[in-house]
């Protein structure tokens, strides 16, 4: 069962800076933004130093700014939040890993980056998803190949993910959020926002009837216009 805890001074300034765009705030329109959530002004200021100093964040002219790991933490977020879809031919495409020799830490960032395109493993060095979504393919050192399934499409789909999990988990995560305690429903859209990014995004043809993925997106969606709603002028310009 899904348990949404409280966030962390830490957890609420990064969701609020991997939120904003561009993904850069002073420390006043910070501190106000995870206050709205319940964290004290100190103990931003507090995690707002350890963020610099732990390198996840840089300080310029009075003004935070996430570090470039995490702008490509906030790119792979943006594209879970809303993903870029196109019309479904009923083609899958396929990643077969061809190169041999790799040692441990290659490997397992080059599954990372397999993942991050939402694909999924069929069997050792074979990934493969629906040929629905438009991305740039970055320069990874597998054969692309283009094949259709013999056999029905949404069998395979159900053996490539987990749909029924993470359906039940978006679902709790949506009661959760609608709560009216601030603190709690920040904590369960922060928690919604991660549960996005392994969302495969299949074609409705694919999925089992009630999907949740659009009302969970949705949700985040109404979440930051509420949040930008209540913030003030230096940081509504970001939210959203």
């Amino acid at each position: 069962m899904t348990t949404v805890r409280p966030v962390s001074a830490r957890s609420a300034l990064l969701s609020m800076l991997l939120g904003a765009h561009p993904p850069t705030m002073t420390a006043r329109a910070l501190v106000a933004a995870v206050g709205l959530v319940g964290v004290a002004e100190s103990a931003a200021r507090a995690a707002l130093s350890r963020m610099v100093a732990a390198g996840d964040l840089d300080r310029a002219d009075g003004r935070y700014t996430l570090s470039p790991r995490l702008l490509a933490r906030q790119r792979r977020q943006d594209a879970a939040v809303d993903p870029e879809t196109c019309p479904w031919s009923g083609a899958w495409e396929a990643a077969v890993i061809t190169t041999t020799g790799r040692d441990a830490a290659d490997r397992a960032a080059l599954r990372a980056d397999l993942s991050a395109l939402r694909l999924a493993e069929l069997r050792e060095g074979v990934w493969l998803r629906p040929a629905n979504l438009a991305r740039r393919w970055p320069d990874l050192p597998v054969t692309r190949l283009t094949a259709r399934p013999a056999d029905h499409p949404a069998t395979l789909a159900a053996t490539l993910w987990d749909l029924d999990a993470w359906s039940t988990h978006a679902r709790t995560l949506l009661k959760a959020a609608a709560t009216t305690d601030e603190p709690a429903r920040f904590a369960a859209v922060a928690m919604s926002v991660r549960h996005l990014m392994t969302d495969p995004v299949l074609p409705a043809e694919l999925l089992p009837p009630h999907w949740p993925g659009p009302a969970l997106r949705a949700n985040y969606a109404e979440y930051r216009a509420w949040l930008k709603s209540l913030a003030g002028a230096d940081l509504a310009e970001h939210i959203g």
